[in-house]
């Protein structure tokens, strides 16, 4: 049997993707005024926008537990598969790796786990190309560096109307949250080694968004692309990313995915998040 490619409920991978590739998905705790549910499962997106757009809640998140992911990995191996590779959200964001890594440990040899230094499909990308390389019959460690390889052609740049819902988070210290603040400045947000950094500042979402656009498409070069967008309740925004990123791009352009973000992201980002990744193609 082929190797298992596991991965975290923040890939926000479109469902149909899940299937075809028989992804094992472990969903992340969100914990909005007190109530956890599991990501994806018992708690959506518009359960997160709707709560941070009413009065003032408490909202956070929480990684999977350890013997989560060591259930997981021992299913998979009991099922028939010749090895786990389990590929998840950036460390500098969450302990989801720390907790797979140690579930790893206890379960054995067979497992590997990758740290994707993103989330969102900066994550899902390197995870199809796990399942990819799974499903050709590569070996773990072949199906490891497939995940590897695809992490450095994969690019991902977000807007935000504030940065306050990240301050709060931790995800991003006090004096960008203040860069972020000033004056309305809208900030454009990149991950260029797993944290959050500001890129951009812009004075309205306009711009925001046509930065965005123009950043992608830096990023995409002249290589051959895929591409990812997401949006947290702002499905306009999406569709504005979208299009104005397919004139651009022309036909190097290949496949393109979709997603409202989930809870976990709505939890740290707020509504009116727009995410865009860039996936390079192999050569």
């Amino acid at each position: 049997m082929p190797v298992a490619v596991v991965t975290d409920s923040t890939a926000y991978l479109p469902p149909e993707l899940v299937r075809a590739h028989q992804l094992t998905v472990v969903p992340l705790t969100v914990v909005l005024d007190g109530v956890e549910g599991l990501e994806g499962v018992e708690v959506f997106p518009e359960d997160a926008t709707r709560a941070l757009r009413g009065r003032r809640v408490a909202a956070s998140t929480s990684r999977p537990a350890p013997e989560q992911f060591a259930q997981v990995y021992r299913e998979l191996l009991a099922g028939g598969a010749d090895g786990v590779v389990s590929v998840h959200l950036s460390a500098k964001l969450s302990g989801t790796v720390e907790a797979a890594r140690l579930a790893a440990a206890e379960v054995g040899d067979p497992v590997t786990v990758v740290d994707s230094r993103s989330t969102g499909m900066g994550l899902g990308f390197p995870v199809l190309a796990a399942a990819a390389a799974a499903a050709g019959g590569t070996d773990l460690s072949g199906v490891r560096q497939a995940a590897v390889d695809a992490i450095a052609r994969t690019t991902i740049f977000f807007y935000v109307d504030t940065l306050e819902f990240l301050r709060r988070g931790g995800r991003i210290n006090a004096a960008e949250a203040l860069l972020g603040t000033a004056l309305s400045v809208k900030p454009i947000l990149h991950m260029p080694d797993g944290a959050i950094v500001v890129r951009d500042k812009v004075r309205t979402a306009g711009r925001g968004l046509a930065r965005l656009v123009d950043l992608a498409v830096e990023a995409a070069g002249d290589a051959e692309v895929d591409l990812a967008v997401h949006h947290l309740a702002a499905p306009e925004r999406a569709e504005q990313l979208v299009t104005a990123l397919a004139e651009r791009l022309g036909d190097r352009l290949h496949d393109t995915y979709v997603t409202e973000a989930g809870a976990v992201v709505a939890a740290h980002a707020g509504p009116g998040l727009a995410c865009v990744v860039i996936h390079r193609r192999a050569g």
